[in-house]
């Protein structure tokens, strides 16, 4: 909870810091940044790894799963 805390401080912060900025170039930067943070992941990856993903998706229309506790397993010293 302290994460979140900090985390709404910050956004209270930053609006009251916005509502005082009167430069207009400042304020294009944060909607560019605003635009780039909205885009899709999807868009943002390889058509290799949307192929996988495609993949997995097929994979677990089809019933093709391992439960979560195996995958665990076999990854257990990189958790």
């Amino acid at each position: 909870m302290n994460t979140e805390l900090n985390i709404l401080n910050k956004k209270l912060e930053l609006i009251q810091w916005l509502s005082t900025v009167e430069d207009s170039t400042i304020l294009e930067k944060i909607m560019d940044l605003r635009k780039t943070e909205n885009k899709d992941w999807w868009d943002s990856i390889s058509e290799t790894e949307k192929d996988s993903v495609e993949l997995g998706l097929k994979d677990a229309e089809s019933g093709k799963l391992k439960p979560h506790s195996n995958a665990r397993k076999l990854y257990e010293k990189w958790l």
